[in-house]
């Protein structure tokens, strides 16, 4: 019987002057391993997943409300209300991050001090306190005077949109002035010394230079501060602000349609969180470029590799 018939494979042939002969060799049978374990987790998540639908199923709920209510004009509105307040106060956060963890890097002990005791308050009072004290800081002053800039009354400036935006953006602030902080610190002081030594100024080393190195540790909290920022905004309806919870709120109120209403309001930050989460994915993505060998894999990168894991032929 041959090598072919008994399932081997033959070797290159020898030639004649060969010294010695080459054997032939066996082809690899490549067995799967098992996880058992990865099955029965599955099956248990599965269950709890299906008992927690059935016992939704069996509740009081009126979910035609939830999807009438969904694309409602007030909530659209509400809707718009949470981005915009997100958007400005995280705006505001950023700028604010930025300076503050400048000053708190500076060698002048009076912006380093300053800086600290900013990040020092507004990190250790609550932004629920902070949202109350804004919209009510009428009580103690009833004018605005910067003069000769502006004078007015406390009350027609601390319109709700500004408590909120004064209570979320300065708040972030002091988060992103840590965040930004440790961002530039993770550059290495020999970019900073080369930029100077080739005659730059150090407002462009930091512009330049540094933070578009930083941005790399920066990107990522960022992005989960945002997230963040999105849901922390029902706060504010606290200072008559109506944003998606108090939208929702108010209809649930004069509909009697209470908890389906919440549903409403949950679906809704769900939808904005998810897409802000792929933009910030995305982002991530970008700045990661140059800094790994690979990139991170898409979504659609993993589902179409898991995909192809499940279909993978057997190896004979």
């Amino acid at each position: 019987m041959t090598c072919v018939e008994a399932g081997r494979e033959p070797a290159d042939t020898p030639s004649s002057d060969s010294p010695q002969q080459v054997l032939p060799y066996e082809a690899i049978r490549a067995i799967p391993v098992r996880h058992y374990g990865r099955w029965v987790a599955a099956v248990v998540v599965l269950a709890l997943l299906g008992w927690l639908a059935y016992a939704f199923s069996q509740g009081d709920i009126l979910w035609g409300t939830v999807g009438d209510r969904l694309f409602d004009h007030t909530v659209l509105q509400g809707v718009w209300h949470t981005i915009l307040i997100s958007v400005c106060s995280m705006a505001m956060g950023l700028v604010l991050g930025v300076l503050f963890a400048v000053m708190r890097l500076s060698k002048n002990p009076v912006t380093g001090a300053v800086a600290w005791l900013y990040i020092w308050f507004f990190r250790g009072t609550p932004v629920y306190v902070q949202l109350l004290m804004w919209f009510n800081l009428a009580l103690i002053f009833h004018t605005i005077n910067l003069m000769p800039l502006y004078k007015n009354d406390t009350t027609a400036v601390m319109t709700p949109f500004v408590a909120a935006l004064l209570g979320l953006g300065l708040n972030e602030g002091a988060y992103m002035a840590e965040i930004v902080r440790a961002g530039i610190q993770s550059v290495d002081e020999g970019q900073s010394e080369a930029s100077q030594a080739l005659g730059m100024t150090g407002a462009q080393t930091m512009r330049r230079i540094v933070l578009p190195q930083a941005m790399r540790v920066i990107i990522p909290p960022t992005g989960n501060e945002f997230i963040n920022m999105l849901k922390t905004s029902s706060l504010v309806s606290v200072v008559q602000y109506t944003e998606l919870l108090r939208a929702t709120s108010n209809i649930g109120n004069d509909t009697t349609a209470v908890m389906e209403l919440y549903f409403v309001a949950s679906v809704w930050y769900l939808v904005l969180t998810s897409v802000f989460s792929v933009g910030q994915f995305y982002m991530e993505r970008r700045y990661a470029r140059g800094s790994q060998r690979s990139l991170p894999k898409t979504p659609w990168q993993r589902v179409r590799d898991n995909l192809s894991t499940v279909r993978r032929p057997k190896v004979a």
